[in-house]
């Protein structure tokens, strides 16, 4: 196994990957530096989009172009014209939540959480978006991050990220329902944050603990398989990459917003390779 540090732009908050198999690239998001971002590994290139407000994730579309997780709702971004429009916001809009980590599960719907702006009272929740239309699949949660789905499309996992808590749902693909929600691995021994997640073709998910500074692999039963030292305490993120899907790329996050003094390693961009593991393609939202 070996992890690299690898030649992108150093971001404030790294988060969001999500792997293109069509294009072969990987786009990214800077939460507060408000871009989407792309990189083709084959090529080096690199090109990003500015948003208007805060990103808390992103999906690509199978008509073209993605949507955005923005502050008050899911938008749609044009990569020809980089022109962002409202798809379908939250109503009523409440100041205090903001939308935050999602992806597209295999029916091609999008499901996200959304935070406490502050990050300290319950009041996020969990959504979907399908055909244009937003259901609330849950609610309680102070700060939602990576949903991700077993690969028998059974299980939806997400976190509290502040509860130290990532929970599993029962999840019917054909009606995008979340139901029995029950704790499937508390990350308190690790560090205090689960944050994004992808789950390998055998099942195990992944996930970042940030400010624990470990990515882990944890299977099925929600016991800890793997767990992999990383060159900075703030892993945001991880998503499986490249033609064999056998590469995890993993983000991370500057603490300098916070009023933190950053380590050499924070704010940059990995790769882990060497798992002996492979991923699962990523879908896109089919509008």
């Amino acid at each position: 196994m070996e992890i690299t540090r690898l030649e992108l732009p150093r971001r404030s908050v790294g988060e969001g990957p999500v792997w293109d198999v069509a294009e072969q690239a990987m786009y990214y998001i800077d939460i507060l530096d408000q871009k989407v971002l792309r990189w083709h590994p084959e090529s080096g290139a690199q090109a990003e989009w500015a948003v208007p407000q805060m990103i808390g994730s992103m999906a690509l579309c199978e008509q073209g172009g993605a949507i955005v997780a923005l502050v008050d709702g899911i938008h749609a971004l044009d990569f020809d014209s980089g022109a962002v429009t409202p798809l379908a916001l939250i109503e009523p809009a409440d100041p205090a939540i903001q939308l935050a980590d999602g992806k597209v599960d295999r029916a091609g719907r999008f499901v996200f959480g959304t935070s406490h702006r502050k990050a300290a009272e319950p009041l996020g929740g969990l959504y979907s978006l399908d055909g244009g239309a937003l259901r609330q699949l849950d609610s309680g949660l102070t700060l939602g991050n990576g949903p991700c789905w077993s690969a028998d499309n059974a299980t939806l996992y997400h976190a509290d990220s502040m509860a130290h808590v990532i929970y599993a749902y029962d999840y019917d693909l054909a009606t995008g329902s979340a139901t029995n929600r029950r704790p499937f691995f508390d990350s308190s021994a690790w560090g205090p944050i689960p944050d994004g997640a992808t789950v390998d073709a055998q099942g195990n998910l992944w996930v970042a603990i940030c400010e624990g500074g470990v990515v882990l692999c944890i299977s099925p039963a929600g016991e800890v398989v793997r767990e992999i030292a990383m060159p900075t305490r703030l892993p945001a993120s991880c998503m499986f990459f490249g033609p064999n899907l056998d590469r995890l790329f993993v983000p991370s996050i500057d603490p300098s917003f916070l009023g933190r003094e950053p380590a050499d390693g924070d704010g940059w961009n990995y790769v882990i390779d060497g798992l002996g593991v492979t991923g699962l393609p990523e879908p896109r939202y089919r509008g």
